[in-house]
């Protein structure tokens, strides 16, 4: 190989290698903090997002290992806030585990090697290569599932996770397997050459698309695909649903705008329609089932749903009439909506987190109540997620749905017109169940006196994390303008 074939790997290089000492490292550790195996992760993860971040600044598009992969801003952009999420998480979730004795060395290097299978679906420049990274992200999620082995609910949970997932790949392999035979390449660049000749069955191209995007429906947890979240978000360990619900959202995106956009422009006007139908399928059942929740992680799985349904809104106004002129302005709404999402995800999680204590998880509605007055910094970080995830200003969930609302309205077609008053009635019943969370808070009567206690590093940690979602909402230009440029680069590349 030659130095440019390691050049557009050496973040994902850098993870592996790391990966290897620290599931060694860990064999001689006998603290049970694994502090020293902390402290090495969390230093990893600091180094390769500087790496990502140094290169989306450079602004190049590499192709590598035989065009195998590709390194582009839009894939570094993903990059580095998947590694800035597993961060975070892996931060909130240290005192958590280390409290349920399930901090093990094992959760560390599942965690590292999930996000090494996130890095090599942002740089996926082939179908087997997309298909390599989703594997490995999805085999280290599930068991990280069962990390709570003594408990029928988190084993329930990964037996269901897995095999859906297992699903899922097939769909998706299958799908891809239909491509090939069709265009005759993995490489996704060239597969748009050929759907751009025009000269190949458009039944078979269809066909192929439809299990592409069930099993993308999948992995974005998206109605009617959706059935593994709930569960899946319920019966693991918080920790680990953080741990789903935040970086592997980025990575599903990553490889839908592979798939479907740098490799099926051409069949936009077919994979754009299932899109809609999964985003309003979406938008109704996360939304019309979250009210009826009462348990606080399955309130916010079906709220993931939804939420996807807004993100996949965005992905459908890509190409209108058969033109491309406002492509730029959808996929990059839809990348700023995903980015906004996780960042707000990992603080509803993380207090969650917070509040648990040995014995009690925190996990119901009913468990915040009267939160304001035990503490009163903690109701006010959550009510801004809350906020935020309602789509309320001046936080930055309100600029995210309304860039994908603008993305829809500015195509002046009736269709998406109805989809965008779609949306925003949706997010009206959406608001019902976030801001319930809000009044349980501040007007129910509390239903425990004790103090909230917990590490200060995490307090200080979850006070960034809302600044981050109000300072975004007040000025969230610098991020879009990061997304607009990415999705440009990437379109033109």
């Amino acid at each position: 190989m030659n130095a440019m074939n390691w050049i557009v790997v050496y973040p994902e290089v850098v993870l592996l290698a790391m990966t290897c000492v620290i599931a060694i490292v860990d064999l001689f550790v006998t603290d049970p903090a694994r502090r020293l195996t902390f402290w090495l992760t969390q230093a990893t993860l600091v180094v390769v997002a500087l790496m990502h971040l140094a290169y989306f600044e450079s602004g190049l598009t590499i192709y590598g290992m035989q065009s195998h992969v590709v390194n582009d801003p839009m894939g570094h952009l993903l990059a580095f806030f998947a590694v800035v999420a597993t961060l975070v998480t892996v931060a909130y979730a240290q005192p958590y585990l280390a409290s349920r004795d399930m901090l093990k060395g094992e959760f560390f290097s599942l965690t590292l090697f999930s996000l090494l299978g996130i890095a090599i679906m942002c740089s996926a420049n082939n179908f087997l290569v997309v298909y390599l990274g989703l594997e490995l992200m999805s085999l280290s999620l599930y068991a990280l599932t069962a990390l709570r082995r003594d408990h029928a609910m988190a084993t329930e949970a990964a037996m269901k996770y897995f095999i859906l997932g297992a699903l899922a790949s097939g769909f998706l392999l299958y799908g891809m397997s239909m491509m090939y035979g069709a265009t005759g390449s993995l490489e996704i660049p060239k597969v748009f050459e050929q759907i751009a000749t025009g000269a190949i069955n458009r039944e078979v191209l269809v066909f192929g698309i439809v299990f592409i995007v069930a099993g993308l429906g999948f992995k974005l947890g998206a109605a009617p695909f959706h059935m593994w979240v709930p569960d899946v978000y319920h019966g693991a360990p918080t920790a680990v649903t953080l741990l789903i619900g935040a970086a592997p959202k980025l990575a599903a995106f990553a490889i839908t705008m592979r798939l479907l956009v740098e490799g099926m422009l051409g069949l936009a006007v077919d994979w754009q329609q299932m899109l809609v139908v999964l985003a309003v399928a979406s938008l109704l059942v996360g939304n019309l089932t979250a009210i009826a929740q009462t348990n606080l992680k399955r309130m916010l799985a079906y709220s993931t749903i939804a939420q996807m349904g807004f993100l996949l809104l965005g992905m459908s106004a890509g190409v209108v009439s058969g033109n491309t002129l406002s492509a730029a302005n959808a996929y990059s709404s839809s990348m700023f909506y995903i980015v906004t999402y996780v960042m707000t995800t990992l603080g509803t999680f993380g207090l969650i987190i917070y509040l648990a204590r040995e014995g009690f998880e925190s996990e119901e509605i009913a468990d915040l109540s009267g939160l304001s007055k035990r503490a009163p910094w903690l109701a006010g970080v959550m009510a801004l997620f809350m906020f935020s995830l309602a789509g309320l200003p001046p936080l930055v969930g309100f600029h995210a749905k309304l860039a994908v609302l603008q993305a829809l309205v500015t195509t002046n077609v009736t269709g998406y017109l109805v989809l965008a008053v779609v949306a925003v009635l949706m997010s009206l019943v959406g608001a019902y169940y976030y801001l319930r969370v809000v009044k349980v808070m501040y007007f129910d009567e509390p239903a425990s006196t004790m103090p909230v206690q917990g590490s200060r590093g995490i307090s200080a940690l979850l006070a960034v994390n809302g600044v981050a979602v109000l300072a975004l909402g007040l000025l969230p230009g610098g991020l879009m303008a990061m997304c607009r440029d990415a999705i440009i680069k990437a379109l033109t590349s």
